[in-house]
Formats: structure tokens, C-alpha cells, sequence
């Protein structure tokens, strides 16, 4: 009982105060103001109706709390304003004069539409606009709307109007109007001039030749006269004519007519600007090129909600739902995510997709595929054997630190180019390429045959890591300690020092940083992959495939077949250089530039490791064997094997889930299918097939 009173209590005071300001509020406002001074009173009349807190009259259950309490407040508003006919003339007036003396094409056109024509530019707007909010007395109703409404939610319950508050928001607007007629309609003719100006706009940027030349195939491009955006201006102009018929007493089905056709040219242009993203999407992907198409979408849906609120002007219920979508879109313009959601999740899609396709080679999913797999990761074990000696040398010879790091990154990514080519195979580079591969089978997840084919990826992918990184470590570490103990045995010579071989064995102890470093060492290993991704995306943006096979110059030298050759070489490798040669790179030089800059970090990769055991344990000799240090370096380099494959893999799966924007929801459904496979068939995680001939 005490309780209930005490909240009473609460809402009692809170309303009486919020009463008491609209009251303060509705006697402050002057239609004979300053267009400053009404700005502002406007503002601070759509705080208070966002206020939180309850009125006088809301029930007590709660049940107007369950809607919007802004229509509450708003319902209040006019009840106060019908009691104060004086109050109700004033505010009116305010709404009449604002509107009047505005721009509103600043609201209906230029609502969440960059105006810079870049993607840098337009993101440089957004941070500026954030740091620096519009002026009250700028003459702007997207300036007004700006200030006005502020929050997330303002577009929901605008577009939830019921239909009596509409009507009685028509009939305040409507309120002694008398002085003021001549406003009558001319905010149907600000929808004709923003359909004009947008309808231009979007046939501008089409007839450009960003566009024209993606949209057709590259053999056939389409004829101008049967492009959507050459027919979009006469279309508008077209409606105008029929207005102004109409307006000299004509019939309206000419009208119809023509905004019937302009709706038709607005779905082709639509369907034209997917063609264009389609055609972005098979030949690359520019960032500034998807923001001018992008852009240009946003204004044929503008120009289709004005047109659908021009032909209603009487109807309430479409203005409130243009207004909805114009606080919507004013409040997206200010958001810097969303321009990079918007623009830049096509390049990720691009990026990720082109790793899917590698990826799906990583993938063992039969006993074949799987030998095939341990004898590529053998194959770039046996060279990593020269890359571990080669990087003992140069750390040896005790080099700037600088130079020493951009040594060992030519290194790193000599061998690593070696390994391309020699179609081997290098374990911690495969996660990041057979993430995205994963993340598409979720596409069809959501069915039984689909979650069936997902798990079984899941378990293929699982043993093909296991085996490549096995097949690295047993050819690497054995390798490794003969070349020792023969370099020992003809030149009398330890590739390191023992002191060297035991502060090796000691730095790469379980017990220590050697977990940090390998999973930043995750990080590289998928920083790589994009950079890969990103490159083969650039190579097809700009065809430099065809400029390579058709160059006058190359023909002359190599011959035609030869240019071909060359062309096709690089085609199907410019991906793998670019990732390996920035790994590489990555490996050696971002330790250096850390340790000197930012904090101590070293690389700690499972296969790299691996060798510097294999060396440190022919130089300690037998004796190391009975070392703690031996054993803590071995479970450092376990929790390598772990930690650079599962922080790289992770990585490139949430990028991948997120550029393809999908949801959860099937997630728990997922993990329980694969425990399920795992409880029934575990020898599947270990050898293709050992589960379905134990159930059998």
C-alpha cells in the first residue's frame, strides 16, 4: 500500500511539472516573433513532447505507457490549446509562419542526401555536422528538423500517428487561416518543385559514365534513348504540363496518365541501378562509385514517397508518413555508420566473397582431399625450414631494429611466395580464406539438408586445419633439428648459440606474453586476407587484366599468346602475391614498429615456432629434454596452433556473417546440430569417413 501511494505520489509531481512547463510554454509563443525566436519555441516544444514521465489522465494501468507517450503528450496539447483559444491562434500562427518563411526544399530534397559527390567528402560532412549542429535561425526546414527532432525514435512515432490526432494537427494548422490564404496549396507546389528537382538529379547522375558503362553487358551497352534516366526528365516535365492543365480547368485523367508513366521510369531506374550493382559486384568494386549509386537510390525512393504524398495532399495519413521517413533520413545523414554500412559493406561482400572462393580449395572434405592436404602442409613445412635458418641469420647479425624487421619480412614473404607457387600449403593462412566459405553455407542453414551441410563443412574444417597444421609441425621441427645437427657435424658450427637457443625456448613459454602475441599474430594473418581480397577487387575494378593482354607494347615483346599468358598469369595471382607479400611484410615489420612506438610485441607463429624449437633442441641436445623450458615452449606453441587459427578465423567469419547481413537467429539451432554430429561421430573431427564406418 505504501508503495503504491509513494509511486502516486512520484506521478502526481512529475505531471504537475510537466503541466505547469507546456502552460509556461503555450503562454511564451508569439506569432509575431522573430523567425529565430520561433524557431527556438518550436524546439523546445518537441523536447517537451519527447519528456519522459506521466500526465493528468494517463491510466493508471499503464496502458497509454504501452503506445507512445508522445501521443499522450501530444493528445494534451490539444486539449490545452482547444480550452485557450488565444493560446491555440499563436501557435497556429507560429506553425503557418515558419513554414511560409522557410526553404522547404532544404526538408523535402536535401534530407539525408550527401551533398558532396564523394564518399570522402560526404563522410567528412557527417563528422563535421556531428561536431557542429545547424543554427535556429538558419531559414531551413531540414535546419528546423534537425534541432527539432533528435532521437532515434521521433520517425516511429510520427509514422504511428493515429488518424484523430491528424486531423486535429489539420484543423490547428487550418486554425484563422484567413490572413494567410495565400499559402494555400504551396506546399503542393514545394512537392512539385522537389519532385523536379530530384527527378533531374537522379537522370543527371544516370546519363553519367559511371553508370552508363555498367549497365548492359560490356559487348552491348544500351541505347541512350532507351535508358530509364533519359526518359525520366521528359516524364516529370510531362506531369508538370498535366498540372498545369488540370489548374486551367482541364481533366485530371491526363494527370493520372502522365503520373502513372513517372512511376513506371522510377521502377526501371530502380531496376537499373541494381543492374549497376550487379555489374559492380561481378567486375569490382569502388567505394566512390557505390556512393554515387547509392545516392541516387536514396533520391528515387525520395521522389517516389513525394509523388505519393503530391497525389494525396488531403490525405493525412501520407503526410505523416513522408514526415516519418524525412526525420528518418535527416537523422541518417548525421550517422557516419551508416554511410560506411551503406557504402562499404558491397566492397566487404566483394572482399569476403573472393576469400570464400579460395577458401572452398582448404576444405578437405574426403579422404583424398585430406592426404592431398597433409602432403601441401609437408610441402610448406620443408620450406619453412630455410625461412626459421634465414631469420636466425639475420636476428644474429644484430641490426637496427628497423632494418632488422624489414629484413625479416622480405623473408617471411619470399617464403610464403615460394609456398604459393609451389602449391603448398601454410596453416594459419587458411582460416581467414575458409571463414567466408562457412559463412555462405549459412545462407541455407535455416533447412534440414542445409543445417546437414553446415555441419559437415563444420567438421571438414575442422580435421583440414588439424591436418594442415600437423603436416607443418612434423615436417618442420624434425627438419629443422637434422639441418642442426648437420651443420654441427660438417662445419662444426650451431646455427644459434646455446644461450640464444635457451632464451628462444624461453620466450615462447605457455606461461608469459606468448598468448597475446599469438592471437595479434591472428589479427595479421587476417589483415592479410583482406588486403588480398582488396587488391583482386582493385586488379577487376580497373581491368588491368585487359590492359595487360591487349598493351601495344607487351604484344610487340611477348607476342599476342605470350600478353595473353601474362594477362591470365596474373589474373589468377595477383590475390595470392598481394597476401603473402603484405604478410610477409605484416610479420616483420609491425613488431618493430610496435615495440618502438607503442608497446613490446614479438610474432608468435605456429609453424615459425615450431622450427626454432626444432634448432634450439639440436643445439641443447638431449639434455633440453628433461628442460621445464622445453615443455612450457611446446604448450606455447599448442596455444599457437590455437590461437592464430582461431583469432583469424573468427575475425573473417563475423566480417563475413556481417557484409552478407545475416542474422542469428538459427545460432543456438546451429551449435546444437554440431554437438549432436560431434556426440554421434567424433573420430570425424580426426579422419574423413572413421565416424559413418564405426556406425556402421
Amino acid at each position: 500500500m505504501l508503495r503504491t501511494l509513494t509511486a502516486f505520489v512520484k506521478n502526481w509531481r512529475a505531471a504537475r511539472s510537466a503541466s505547469h512547463q507546456l502552460d509556461v510554454l503555450l503562454a511564451m509563443a508569439d506569432a509575431g516573433a522573430s523567425y529565430t525566436a520561433r524557431s527556438e519555441w518550436l524546439i523546445e516544444l518537441a523536447h517537451w513532447i519527447r519528456r519522459s514521465g506521466t500526465l493528468q489522465g494517463d491510466s493508471a494501468d499503464g496502458s497509454a505507457a504501452r503506445s507512445f507517450a508522445e501521443h499522450t503528450r501530444l493528445r494534451y496539447l490539444l486539449n490545452v490549446l482547444d480550452r485557450n483559444p488565444a493560446w491555440r491562434a499563436n501557435v497556429a500562427g507560429i506553425l503557418r509562419a515558419v513554414l511560409r518563411e522557410s526553404d522547404g526544399m532544404s526538408l523535402l530534397c536535401d534530407a539525408g542526401m550527401p551533398v558532396h559527390s564523394g564518399f570522402v567528402g560526404a563522410l567528412v560532412e557527417r563528422v563535421q555536422t556531428l561536431m557542429i549542429p545547424p543554427a535556429p535561425n538558419r531559414r531551413e526546414l531540414g535546419a528546423l528538423f534537425t534541432l527539432m527532432f533528435t532521437s532515434n525514435h521521433d520517425a516511429e512515432w510520427i509514422d504511428a500517428l493515429p488518424i484523430e490526432l491528424l486531423d486535429r494537427l489539420h484543423a490547428l494548422f487550418r486554425h484563422d487561416e484567413a490572413d494567410d490564404a495565400r499559402r494555400t496549396g504551396a506546399f503542393s507546389l514545394d512537392l512539385l518543385a522537389a519532385l523536379h528537382n530530384l527527378s533531374c538529379q537522379v537522370s543527371s547522375t544516370g546519363m553519367s559514365q559511371l553508370v552508363r558503362s555498367r549497365l548492359g553487358d560490356a559487348d552491348a551497352r544500351v541505347a541512350t534513348e532507351s535508358q530509364p534516366f533519359y526518359r525520366l526528365t521528359r516524364a516529370m516535365l510531362a506531369v508538370e504540363a498535366a498540372h498545369r492543365a488540370v489548374e486551367e480547368g482541364a481533366e485530371p485523367a491526363q494527370l493520372l496518365r502522365e503520373v502513372n508513366y513517372l512511376r513506371l521510369v522510377l521502377d526501371q531506374c530502380r531496376i537499373a541501378t541494381d543492374d549497376v550493382f550487379a555489374n559492380l559486384y561481378r567486375n569490382g568494386v569502388s567505394v566512390d562509385i557505390v556512393f554515387q549509386v547509392e545516392r541516387m537510390r536514396m533520391r528515387i525512393t525520395r521522389t517516389e514517397h513525394l509523388l505519393d504524398a503530391w497525389m494525396a495532399s488531403d490525405d493525412m495519413r501520407a503526410v505523416s508518413r513522408l514526415a516519418a521517413e524525412l526525420v528518418k533520413a535527416n537523422q541518417e545523414s548525421r550517422s557516419v555508420s551508416h554511410l560506411l554500412n551503406s557504402n562499404v559493406s558491397l566492397l566487404a561482400r566483394k572482399v569476403v566473397e573472393y576469400n570464400a572462393d579460395t577458401g572452398e580449395h582448404y576444405i578437405a572434405r574426403d579422404r583424398q582431399d585430406y592426404l592431398k592436404m597433409l602432403r601441401m602442409a609437408a610441402g610448406g613445412g620443408l620450406v619453412t625450414v630455410m625461412t626459421v635458418c634465414i631469420k636466425f641469420a639475420i636476428t644474429g647479425a644484430y641490426l637496427p631494429s628497423m632494418l632488422e624487421g624489414l629484413l625479416a619480412g622480405i623473408n617471411y614473404a619470399a617464403s610464403f611466395l615460394l609456398i604459393h607457387f609451389l602449391h603448398f600449403s601454410l596453416a594459419t593462412k587458411q582460416p581467414a580464406m575458409t571463414a567466408p566459405t562457412l559463412a555462405r553455407e549459412l545462407d541455407g542453414a535455416g533447412t534440414p539438408q542445409g543445417m546437414d551441410e553446415f555441419v559437415a563443412s563444420v567438421f571438414a574444417l575442422i580435421r583440414t586445419q588439424a591436418a594442415a597444421v600437423l603436416g607443418n609441425v612434423m615436417m618442420v621441427v624434425p627438419v629443422c633439428l637434422g639441418f642442426q645437427l648437420l651443420m654441427r657435424q660438417v662445419f662444426d658450427a650451431d646455427i644459434v648459440s646455446p644461450a640464444k637457443a635457451q632464451a628462444t625456448l624461453e620466450s615462447f613459454s605457455l606461461v608469459g606474453p606468448t598468448p597475446i602475441y599469438a592471437a595479434l599474430t591472428g589479427v595479421l594473418l587476417w589483415s592479410s586476407s583482406l588486403f588480398a581480397g582488396w587488391v583482386d577487387n582493385w586488379f577487376m575494378l580497373h581491368r588491368v587484366g585487359d590492359a595487360l593482354e591487349h598493351n601495344r607494347r607487351l604484344r610487340l615483346t611477348l607476342g599476342v599468346a605470350g600478353a595473353a599468358r601474362l594477362a591470365a598469369f596474373w589474373r589468377s595471382n595477383i590475390a595470392g602475391v598481394a597476401g603473402n607479400i603484405s604478410l610477409g611484410l605484416m610479420l616483420g615489420l609491425v613488431p618493430a614498429l610496435l615495440s618502438a612506438f607503442a608497446f613490446s610485441f614479438d610474432v608468435r607463429h605456429v609453424t615459425l615456432s615450431a622450427g626454432s624449437i626444432g634448432v634450439a633442441l639440436g643445439v641443447l641436445g638431449t639434455d633440453s629434454l628433461r628442460s621445464a623450458a622445453l615443455w612450457w615452449a611446446v604448450a606455447g606453441v599448442c596455444s599457437m596452433a590455437v590461437l592464430n587459427v582461431a583469432v583469424s578465423f573468427a575475425l573473417a567469419f563475423h566480417m563475413a556473417i556481417r557484409s552478407r547481413d545475416l542474422r542469428r537467429a538459427h545460432v543456438r539451432s546451429l551449435y546444437e546440430g554440431v554437438w549432436r554430429r560431434v556426440r554421434s561421430r567424433p573420430m570425424d573431427l580426426v579422419w574423413p569417413g572413421l565416424g559413418q564406418q564405426r556406425a556402421g
